[in-house]
């Protein structure tokens, strides 16, 4: 079995946006046998070869900030009239499963996906989708991590596309760029420049009135085949999160 990592390194990146941007402390071996001193070990009990262990705190990282996996509760309060289910209320179930890739690297930036940008390409791939699979949306903007472009550039997914993959009983999608939708600043800039306040954040609102999950922030989705694979994307389990940081990653046989 061929295991292939899709999940972003989690470390600080000059060029993130300052609402995403990670830090973290790594302690050296040595601070630990303070520590230890204090605990009421003399040094003279210390292991003769014991350096000290080294240990590290994350001081600042959102849920959004790395690869991860949005909740319903992330679109909305409520879903179709129900409450939305956080993080740690999304069945495992729905993170396992078969995968996909569609392959949308074609689309120009602010270029939205859409309906007939999923079924043209399945049908010319002769891939048929079936409930539960886990889709993964490759524009190949992942080359923009780290890097300022990342937030700014990309194509996204249009309201009806997600809302398509979810009436083909698909939970949980995902893509290799920084959002779902089409990069944040060219939406509001959209907006106001249409009065169109249907703009905003389209694709993700879907989910006031359809369940899903989506992945935002893969990476290494040229390693995978369109089909015949498994992916599994287990979040870290944070009560009533929006969101979670995940290890996405791909089996084939």
């Amino acid at each position: 079995m061929k295991i292939i990592d899709l999940s972003k390194t989690i470390q600080y990146n000059p060029g993130d946006p300052f609402f995403m941007k990670v830090k973290i402390k790594h302690k050296p071996h040595r601070k630990a046998k303070w520590l230890i001193r204090y605990l009421g070990l003399p040094f003279k009990l210390f292991p003769k070869d014991f350096i000290g262990w080294a240990d590290d705190s994350i001081q600042k990282m959102g849920v959004h900030s790395t690869t991860h996996i949005d909740a319903p509760w992330h679109y909305s309060p409520t879903v179709a009239g129900q409450p939305a289910k956080t993080i740690d209320e999304v069945p495992l179930d729905w993170c396992y499963g078969e995968g996909i890739v569609i392959d949308m690297k074609h689309k120009e930036d602010y270029d939205p996906i859409t309906v007939e940008d999923l079924t043209g390409f399945l049908e010319k791939e002769n891939i048929s989708l079936q409930p539960r699979m886990i889709v993964l949306i490759k524009t190949g903007r992942d080359k923009h991590m780290g890097t300022k472009d990342f937030f700014l550039k990309g194509t996204g997914m249009s309201a009806a596309a997600t809302e398509w993959l979810i009436d083909q009983g698909i939970k949980v999608m995902g893509i290799d760029q920084w959002g779902w939708d089409l990069p944040l600043p060219y939406q509001v800039k959209k907006a106001k420049e249409t009065n169109n306040p249907n703009l905003f954040w389209e694709a993700h609102l879907v989910g006031s009135k359809k369940e899903y999950c989506h992945m935002e922030q893969l990476t290494n989705l040229d390693a995978l085949p369109y089909s015949g694979f498994k992916v599994a994307v287990f979040p870290l389990k944070i009560k009533g999160a929006s969101a979670a940081p995940a290890r996405v990653v791909a089996f084939i046989e």
